[in-house]
């Protein structure tokens, strides 16, 4: 793959979600929303497998991109992890005081961590969540965010989740990933650390847009380990934020010119998507900010029933007879 040039003068701005999957979900709905205190903003399906839900939370009481932790439920073994794949999703707190809350929090509630850990100069707690899906939580420092606190969350407002960033990735040589996220994405290589469980690994840190915490990905290059197969505990894939549907047809533009193999434009009624994976097989995906969550929900009524685009509207009947039962009260 060869790029030439400035991705016609935008940028991708962040972090826009994080794909996930679950085999248990409701198990999973009860410890993202009991326990890492987030709100369900949408209940919905996924839009290529109808049989399967499609759950959004959020740490932004109305689901602001950056703020999206989104799982598929599907009945598949659990992951068996390696590398090609997404390997860590960090989500975001507001200081080191409130690293220090979720320490307790988390210990609290029985979930195993090794306490706070100092990585890459910010405080961070490495844990699980009943699934194997591997989290952290990070001080985002100084970083500048928008935030509505979800006033019913179990957690504090003072402490609750602000959203994911960075996002870390496995590939087993850097060069072919350096050159499509560099190349092609105009993201900026800007610094290195050895990887803190796996000194023999270094992470390279990407950033894309303004930079800081919620606009990361960090890549550990692993040569030695075998591919992922992916499964449930696992992630599927990540998603980058462009603001508008104009730089949003710019990127459709340029991945095309660039010749990399894509999904094209796919509208997803909350946002627009265009998919594509990078040499070492990482699916991404580049997501507009508009229109949102609360273009067809109340704010107050958020994810308490399930939500549907329209063209899929007209199948409701089959679609909630297939899916599994899931308790939100």
């Amino acid at each position: 793959m060869e790029f030439s040039g400035e991705v016609d003068g935008v940028d991708l701005l962040g972090i826009h979600h994080v794909t996930a999957m679950s085999a248990r979900i409701q198990e999973n709905y009860r410890f993202y929303t009991q326990v890492l205190g987030l709100r369900l903003v949408k209940r919905s399906v996924n839009q290529d497998d109808v049989r399967a839900y499609h759950l959004f939370y959020s740490g932004h009481r109305l689901g602001y991109p950056g703020n999206d932790l989104t799982f598929f439920d599907w009945d598949i073994p659990p992951e068996r992890r390696g590398t090609r794949s997404i390997t860590r999703t960090y989500l975001r707190v507001p200081s080191r005081e409130a690293v220090a809350w979720w320490a307790d929090w988390l210990a609290d509630h029985g979930v195993l961590h090794q306490g706070i850990e100092e990585v890459d100069g910010r405080a961070v707690i490495y844990f699980e969540d009943p699934e194997g899906q591997r989290l952290a939580i990070i001080d985002q420092g100084d970083l500048a965010y928008p935030h509505e606190p979800w006033e019913r969350s179990p957690v504090p407002a003072a402490y609750q989740i602000r959203g994911q960033g960075p996002v870390e990735l496995s590939v087993p040589r850097l060069g072919p990933t350096d050159h499509v996220l560099s190349q092609l994405m105009n993201l900026r290589q800007v610094r290195s650390y050895r990887h803190p469980h796996s000194p023999r690994h270094t992470v390279y840190v990407y950033e894309m847009g303004p930079g800081g915490a919620n606009a990361e990905l960090h890549v550990v290059e692993q040569p030695d380990l075998s591919p992922v197969y992916p499964g449930a505990g696992g992630v599927h894939h990540v998603a980058l934020r462009t603001p508008t549907y104009e730089e949003y047809e710019e990127w459709v533009r340029r991945v095309r010119r660039a010749r990399v193999p894509n999904s094209g434009p796919v509208d997803r009624f909350w946002f627009r998507s265009l998919y594509f994976r990078e040499p070492g097989g990482i699916l991404f995906e580049i997501a507009t900010d508009e229109p949102g969550f609360v273009v067809d929900e109340d704010p107050e009524t958020l994810g308490e029933k399930l939500v549907l685009p329209p063209f899929l509207e007209p199948r409701r009947e089959e679609i909630e007879a297939h899916l599994k039962p899931l308790t939100t009260d």
